[in-house]
């Protein structure tokens, strides 16, 4: 059970406990001994603010937020705070993580209230769930200008006393407001964009970026992985392009960049969620599965752009965090570490950073008397990494005084020139550097850990059931492939109802270490199918096991059942079971992660061109007209807004240029036919959809008439079709052969007049 004191000493018997206790997801534990007296989000709550005619104060965190603890300790582990929220207010604790759909409906308020939003998000509302006011964090008092909790807490409900009418008016107005926000385009009367949409895009990102340090924009910078997505497909639609060489160059400087930065972990593996300043130096250290998922992607597609060593390695380390301090041993992935924790055992007060920050004197003590040719250990580990004997975090970094002297290991240099500075070889240098590393893990390890966010969810597992799959074809790992598959079964016993064909949001690991479900499980949002959609089918190319592009397709019919708007066009993030949930909105922004409508794009795509092109109900033709409706569902976003989507920007090419289905014929465990496989996952083929049949096999079950079965036919030997814009060409048996078919552009050359 996770709680917001001693974790690191004896439990001491806390002196409030509210109905939190009785939950599963670590953060509202966290919250579980407030003298808040919170309420999880549902009826209960709600009735109770009806029958008592009190606002609501909706607080809406996750638990490895760091200022969501700041909030935490200053106002809600306040006594003072409590007795006026206690009074006057029902308060309500949402994990964000947990329920989603709740979050992005009042985070569209916030956002449209006061221009910006984030973690903790504070809202009050109506007994009737209507927001009113809200913001993100807030002192407990008055500070900076601005008006502290306690003074937010008695206005509003001195104002709710006197104006209830008032006040409820005003709930009404922002909901209609709030509604017009998010009403799309009528998909009737709108086309399908053409390339001046990913054109207008690659040319918003070139001015975007920074070119010391990569990325598009400056501090925070983000590692936004649905950019580099599309900025490689851009470039690998057609090689000879030279804008697609630029988006090729961008791509690659960030990465490495990145790489190098002190956002990734050199010590302990995995990359932190963003940098607060533009090196990529200084992190907000919190990890999250999604980011370790979608860099897997990024990083894996840089070695295939250029079958550099370097971006394969940076995929091994992340996998290698993940599948160490994230996964469940039965195969399901963890949440989050936290950015915060104790400095050393028997502290009272966490820090952010102090897992993972270093004094130099500590690491001169570790590296004691350790030396190569006469150089030592620690000058040639403090040139590598930049560290410094008063620290090497810039003040501007550090807002809250809490890494004075302390150093964040970053790689401003490079390899080779640390080891002719100290005259090493590159085997010398390697050999040093991996003893350092692991002399300093192991120091770690002897830390108070960060808390560790042990929810498992179905949306983020299927994203790194994508990168498992996609790591394990381009890297030619099997055993990633293998650790993808037990992602999937553990998702298929744990999150998946086997009699109504619907998947679960969450689910949880209790104190025995078993997995446990909420007393009501939290049923799966869009983005729980659309993401193990995705991760499905590249586990389908990954195992060349049918099993797995039949649930997916399965699936994907849920789906469409439960979020499909079928007046508008365009997939709700919700279905519209929940009542209390006061708007069904659809998501239009590729942010941290993708949304589930980008997604749901590229995968309708996928499958349809995995049913051909039959009118048959089992063809291809009605994934494809619905992945065009959504493109034209947000067509004016495309055109207005480009980069605001480019996961959806990826989608629009893909479905412009029709997919490049490579169709290969012959037994699975026949040398020549994997030769055939290796050379397609050895390339970068934006829209690729891989299918191999096995003409000894059984014909796959509920599959008729569809493109798999038509490779049947083929000869004795292994063969391989590449089909483009639904023309194949003649069997190829030969791998040079479908090589040089492949590395043909998969763009629509421009025609002239």
């Amino acid at each position: 059970m996770a709680t917001s004191h001693n974790e690191t000493g004896a439990a001491e018997k806390p002196k409030y406990t509210n109905r939190l206790i009785n939950e599963k997801s670590p953060y509202l534990l966290q919250h579980a001994h407030n003298p808040v007296e919170w309420y999880p989000w549902g009826q209960e709550a709600i009735e109770k603010a009806i029958k008592e005619n009190k606002l609501i104060f909706l607080s809406v965190g996750y638990s490895t937020c760091h200022w969501c603890h700041v909030m935490e300790r200053e106002t809600f582990e306040n006594e003072d705070v409590a007795k006026i929220m206690n009074k006057n207010f029902i308060n309500i604790k949402v994990d964000r993580e947990e329920r989603p759909d709740i979050d992005k409906v009042y985070m569209l308020f916030v956002m449209a209230a006061t221009g910006g939003g984030g973690w903790p998000m504070s809202v009050f509302l109506t007994p009737d769930l209507r927001p009113i006011t809200g913001g993100t964090y807030f002192p407990p008092d008055d500070r900076w200008g601005r008006p502290g909790f306690k003074t937010i807490l008695l206005t509003l409900s001195e104002k709710w006393t006197k104006n209830k009418e008032q006040i409820m008016t005003a709930g009404t107005n922002i909901i209609e407001f709030m509604q017009k926000l998010t009403l799309t385009d009528n998909s009737d009367d709108l086309s399908v964009p053409d390339e001046t949409a990913w054109n207008k895009c690659v040319l918003i990102y070139t001015r975007l970026f920074e070119p010391k340090f990569g990325g598009f924009g400056k501090a925070p910078k983000f590692p936004q992985a649905s950019i580099f997505n599309f900025l490689f497909h851009y470039y690998a639609r057609d090689k000879t392009n030279p804008q697609g060489k630029k988006c090729l160059d961008m791509c690659l400087h960030t990465l490495t960049k990145i790489a190098n930065g002190g956002i990734h972990d050199h010590i302990s593996s995995g990359f932190a969620r963003y940098s607060v300043d533009d090196d990529w130096h200084v992190p907000h250290f919190e990890k999250m599965l999604y980011d370790q998922a979608q860099l897997t992607v990024a990083f894996t597609d840089a070695f295939l752009a250029t079958k550099d060593k370097f971006y394969a390695d940076v995929v091994r380390d992340i996998i290698k965090y993940v599948n160490r301090d994230l996964r469940y041993e039965l195969g399901g992935f963890y949440s989050a570490e936290d950015a915060d924790s104790y400095p050393s055992y028997g502290d009272s007060h966490k820090k952010e950073g102090a897992f993972y920050v270093w004094d130099y004197d500590e690491i001169k003590t570790l590296l004691e008397g350790r030396s190569i040719n006469g150089k030592s250990y620690l000058s040639i580990i403090c040139d590598y990494f930049n560290i410094k004997s008063k620290g090497n975090i810039s003040p501007a970094s550090d807002p809250h005084n809490e890494l004075n002297n302390k150093n964040v290991l970053i790689v401003y240099g490079s390899k080779e020139e640390t080891a002719e500075k100290f005259g090493l070889s590159m085997e010398e240098f390697d050999s040093v550097m991996s003893e350092c590393i692991d002399i300093l893990h192991e120091a770690r390890q002897k830390r108070p850990r960060p808390h560790l966010d042990t929810k498992i969810l179905c949306s983020w597992n299927g994203l790194m059931i994508a990168g498992l799959a996609q790591a394990g074809q381009g890297l030619g790992e099997k055993d990633y492939v293998d650790d993808a598959v037990k992602a999937a079964q553990f998702i298929k016993q744990y999150l998946y109802d086997q009699n109504t064909k619907t998947l679960l949001h969450s689910c949880y690991k209790a104190e025995d270490g078993s997995i446990a479900q909420i007393k009501t499980p939290i049923k799966g949002f869009l983005d729980d199918y659309a993401f193990l959609i995705k991760g499905l089918l590249d586990l389908y190319e990954a195992s060349l096991d049918l099993a797995w592009l039949t649930w997916a397709r399965e699936l994907q019919i849920k789906q469409d059942q439960l979020f499909w708007d079928d007046d508008k066009g365009g997939y709700f993030t919700c279905s519209a079971d929940d009542s209390n949930v006061i708007l069904r909105l659809k998501e239009d922004q590729d942010g941290a992660e993708p949304s589930g409508n980008s997604v749901s794009c590229h995968n309708l795509l996928r499958l349809a061109a995995y049913a051909d092109k039959s009118t048959a109900q089992e063809g291809g033709d009605r994934e494809r007209e619905r992945a065009r409706h959504l493109l034209t569902t947000f067509s004016q976003r495309l055109q207005d807004t480009p980069t605001a989507l480019p996961e959806m920007m990826s989608a629009l090419m893909f479905y412009t240029d029709s997919p490049t289905q490579v169709l290969i014929s012959g037994g699975q465990s026949d040398p020549r036919t994997l030769e055939l496989v290796r050379a397609v996952r050895s390339r970068l083929l934006p829209g690729r959809v891989l299918a191999v049949a096995d003409p000894a096999a059984p014909a796959p079950i509920g599959m008729p008439d569809i493109l798999l079965s038509r490779l049947r036919s083929a000869g004795e030997a292994p063969a391989a079709y590449v089909c483009r814009r639904y023309a194949c060409s003649l069997p190829v048996t030969d791998v040079k052969e479908l090589e040089t078919l492949l590395d043909q552009p998969s763009a629509i050359q421009p025609t002239e007049n």
